[in-house]
């Protein structure tokens, strides 16, 4: 006999290491184990095993995207399965893949390691963030998530810091560590799929595409924050190996730094999204992030030091905090029905620039570094302007400070 379901808002009568909020923090912290590995060594890996320049890794992080450019098929997905369980599968497809990245140590290989692994990446991130919204209570939403980031963050920790150890100390191979990193994140999620009842949100879910008008800002952040953030991701790790030489245990002690940071700050950035508003404190990240790259850019231009780009680094990673202010924004003016259909269009909308930039950049890389910090740091100051458009408080109704659908203006 199948188990019904309990009220996600109702359930606190469960002991506090079976409830919702337990439930996605320790997903997160699988999630984080495999991800953390896979790209702690793969700048190394692709280019001293597999031979990558700019280029090549450039249409390997393209590739990557596609399945976040896909990722509204998680509404065809909810047919035939339930989200938390569609966020189960894709913990395993995430660890599985992850754990046998060093089996394929070509071109034609990493594309497909890397295809699938990132499909269970992306699905499950679309189903968490649609879990996160209908689970976590308004008022508590950004505190809550800044202790999932914090989580997340311990479990990067762990990976890097036993990477570093074993790389540095033991002399482990790629081999082991992959399979070690998604080899957890396998048995995180078998884990919570026996221990863990199941959940539902306060309002049963839509399974058709949704796009409305009024989400329209909503949707542009999103889009621009997906074309920023690929660029880091893709672009600043690999200069800190191709510009300073960093070798496996240099890249993971910075790996290791930033998410030390995020495990102290994470918290403290959710409380600060609550007292100061997601228009405020997006302004925040934006502004800072234009700084952040236009900086990057000067490390080519007037040749500044290692130290720099690693503070740099560090600083990005912090400011990224701030972006939990785009899921309570959105969770503020969603109508309850529509947050797991939005959530996987706005995954498309995400990867859209992520998934044609890296390739196109990774030719720019190859004449002017610099360019491709100046594209970021321009996108970057396009998203502040829009966060400006965000009310003091947002709500159903009021979702920018222009005229809404319903004819009100709302400042």
């Amino acid at each position: 006999m199948q188990q019904s379901a309990i009220p996600a808002l109702d359930a606190g009568h469960l002991a506090k290491w079976r409830r919702p909020f337990a439930l996605l923090i320790l997903m997160s912290f699988g999630m984080q184990v495999a991800f953390a590995t896979w790209s702690a060594l793969l700048n190394n890996f692709v280019h001293n095993r597999a031979g990558f320049d700019g280029s090549d890794l450039g249409w390997l992080q393209s590739i990557r995207e596609v399945p976040g450019f896909f990722a509204v098929g998680v509404i065809v997905v909810l047919w035939v399965m339930r989200e938390q369980t569609l966020a189960y599968v894709s913990l395993l497809l995430l660890g599985a893949f992850v754990a046998v990245t060093a089996w394929f140590p070509s071109f034609s290989g990493l594309l497909l390691t890397t295809f699938f692994s990132s499909l269970g990446f992306h699905y499950y991130e679309t189903a968490k963030m649609s879990l996160e919204l209908q689970w976590l209570p308004k008022e508590r939403a950004p505190q809550m998530l800044g202790y999932m980031l914090a989580a997340g963050s311990a479990a990067s920790l762990l990976a890097y810091c036993g990477i570093m150890v074993a790389w540095k100390f033991w002399h482990w191979d790629y081999n082991t560590l992959y399979m070690i990193g998604g080899g957890g994140t396998v048995l995180i999620a078998l884990y919570c799929f026996a221990a863990f009842p199941r959940f539902k949100g306060p309002v049963s879910q839509g399974t058709k595409m949704v796009l409305r008008r009024r989400y329209w800002l909503y949707y542009t952040l999103q889009f621009f924050a997906g074309a920023r953030r690929q660029i880091f991701l893709v672009f600043a790790a690999f200069m800190m190996i191709e510009r300073f030489g960093f070798e496996v245990h240099e890249v993971t002690a910075l790996f290791l730094i930033n998410y030390i940071a995020n495990m102290i700050f994470g918290p403290i950035m959710g409380h600060l999204v609550g007292r100061l508003g997601e228009r405020l404190a997006l302004g925040i990240e934006y502004l800072g992030l234009v700084i952040i790259f236009a900086a990057y850019g000067g490390i080519y231009i007037f040749d500044w030091p290692v130290w720099m780009a690693a503070g740099l680094y560090v600083a990005d990673h912090l400011f990224f905090a701030l972006s939990i202010a785009l899921k309570t924004y959105f969770q503020k003016i969603a109508a309850p029905e529509d947050i797991a259909p939005t959530a996987a269009v706005a995954f498309t909308i995400n990867h859209i620039g992520a998934v044609v930039l890296p390739a196109l950049l990774g030719y720019v890389w190859l004449i002017s570094p610099a360019s491709v910090f100046g594209v970021a740091a321009f996108i970057a100051l396009l998203s502040l302007a829009l966060a400006l458009c965000i009310p003091r408080t947002p709500d159903i109704g009021f979702e920018t400070i222009f005229k809404t659908s319903s004819g009100k203006k709302m400042v």
